[in-house]
């Protein structure tokens, strides 16, 4: 259940300082909203993280003594206690709207192997004697989760851990211990031991409760990051627990080498999500417009085309359109061009309800090699470029479908052997742009940002029906998925 707790923390990298008074406002550019659907799925894996809490927790050793009429002072001591056989029956878990996550694991099973030590002494008998021992436990657990923001991050507080004991049966082995001995050490020493496995139970809890929430946090800053480029996603309020979701608010700045100064006006407000999908993401324009800025300063904005791969953009069934790239590109081998593409500027984001709108200004140069292999520069030319994008995710790959562009050519220059004039060169790109070359570089872009998401794992997600939906001046993912059982299992292995 923890997993739940922390799903909606895969994008919290929190400030230390967890100030949120009114005298420094701060704007939220991200929102998480993981709702109760979510909660039951990810309930579901809750018994692999109580055993991971009852197995890894270290059990001291326990010390005791007792006056026992005619035996006098009976001392004991319970010693090398492990733990086996542990089950689980069920886990149940709810949102107190306002409180906290209650988290209930009914008729948790285990047994428990040691050394028991024990000595008495009186005017006519003294002993001291060592026999192993096993215990049968079998209890609920109530564990009612907080919320907290401290040292950086969003943490848990599972002060509030309850274990309620319904058996706990000490079996004794060996031949030589007295008959009432059992049921001596069975009376006075169960109090002691249950005070004993509430305080590690729960403290170990707390503590794997808290590695998981660093752990999945640590995931989510790395996949918010490539390179010199992340994103600043500190908490800007503390989170929110309703009786239908789990919401956190995040800043969603950039964090690059170099200075940005991009506006950052919050729009979001809760009746923006509903409560019908797993999870929720709001993403305000500022976030992708800055990380696109990034982009762009940090040289990725730039493309380069083979020979092949330019002439199959220019392929064209329109008989038109041939004559005119057969007179543009009379006595050039395009086979043996290399054409570059590059921002001039930082590109602008901004979100429609139409799509994600894109304005860039691009310039592209032709080279080209004549009969010496020389190379020179055939065309160049700038041009400006709004094009509107819908995204979509799906088969484990991103897609971007362009639904309107508008090209408007600038500068032109060309070197090369042609009757065509200055305007039907400008007509001929105007074109080719428009109806081939903005769709080329999108269908580069998708594969590129797939692979960079896979890298960080996406893929290995069981993500179901993701809708990316824009809206003026946000956009909303919004999805369900299956249980994230590698992410579970990778925490298991490397943290305990």
């Amino acid at each position: 259940m923890w997993l739940m707790v922390f799903f909606c923390a895969c994008f919290l990298n929190v400030s230390s300082a967890c100030d949120f008074g009114p005298s420094s406002p701060l704007e939220t550019g991200i929102v998480c909203r993981v709702t109760k659907p979510a909660a039951l799925v990810l309930n579901e894996q809750t018994a692999q993280v109580i055993q991971a809490a009852f197995t890894h927790a270290s059990y001291p050793d326990i010390n005791g003594e007792k006056s026992i009429r005619f035996f006098g002072k009976v001392t004991y001591g319970l010693t090398n206690i492990q733990i086996s056989n542990l089950t689980i029956g069920s886990s149940e878990v709810e949102l107190k709207e306002d409180d906290a996550v209650y988290i209930t694991i009914k008729n948790v099973s285990a047994s428990f192997s040691g050394t028991l030590n024990y000595g008495y002494g009186s005017w006519f008998v003294k002993g001291g004697h060592a026999i192993d021992f096993d215990i049968f436990s079998n209890t609920d657990l109530q564990v009612n989760t907080k919320l907290t923001c401290g040292n950086n991050r969003v943490a848990a507080d599972t002060s509030e851990c309850y274990l309620t004991f319904h058996k706990l049966v000490l079996h004794l082995y060996g031949d030589k211990q007295p008959g009432w001995l059992k049921q001596l050490f069975t009376d006075f020493i169960s109090f002691t031991l249950k005070l004993v496995l509430k305080s590690q139970i729960c403290k170990e809890i707390n503590y794997v409760a808290n590695l998981l929430a660093d752990f999945i946090q640590d995931k989510a800053e790395d996949f918010l990051k490539d390179g010199d480029i992340g994103v600043d996603i500190s908490i800007t309020s503390f989170p929110v627990i309703k009786a239908g979701y789990m919401e956190s608010h995040h800043k969603g700045v950039l964090l690059y080498k170099k200075p940005f100064d991009i506006s950052n006006s919050s729009l979001f407000s809760p009746s923006l999500l509903s409560e019908n999908r797993m999870l929720y993401f709001w993403f305000s324009e500022h976030v992708l417009n800055s990380m696109a800025q990034a982009a762009f300063f940090d040289g990725r904005l730039e493309l380069k085309l083979t020979g092949s791969e330019l002439k199959d953009i220019l392929k064209d069934d329109d008989t038109e359109s041939n004559k005119t790239d057969q007179k543009i590109f009379k006595g050039v081998s395009l086979s043996n061009s290399v054409t570059q593409i590059w921002s001039l500027i930082p590109p602008e984001i901004r979100i429609t309800p139409e799509g994600t709108l894109v304005t860039s200004s691009v310039a592209v140069q032709l080279n080209s090699t004549n009969d010496t292999e020389s190379s020179v520069v055939g065309l160049y030319f700038e041009t400006d470029v709004t094009a509107t994008v819908k995204a979509s995710y799906a088969d484990k790959k991103l897609l971007l479908h362009l639904s309107d562009s508008i090209v408007q050519i600038k500068t032109c220059t060309s070197s090369l052997q042609t009757s065509v004039t200055e305007e039907a060169i400008k007509e001929f790109l105007h074109k080719t742009i428009s109806l081939y070359g903005i769709t080329a570089v999108m269908k580069r872009m998708e594969p590129a940002l797939t692979s960079l998401m896979n890298s960080k794992g996406l893929h290995l997600f069981d993500i179901i029906n993701p809708e990316i939906i824009p809206h003026k001046g946000y956009l909303i993912v919004q999805l369900d998925f299956g249980f994230p059982h590698h992410l579970l299992v990778d925490f298991l292995k490397r943290s305990l």
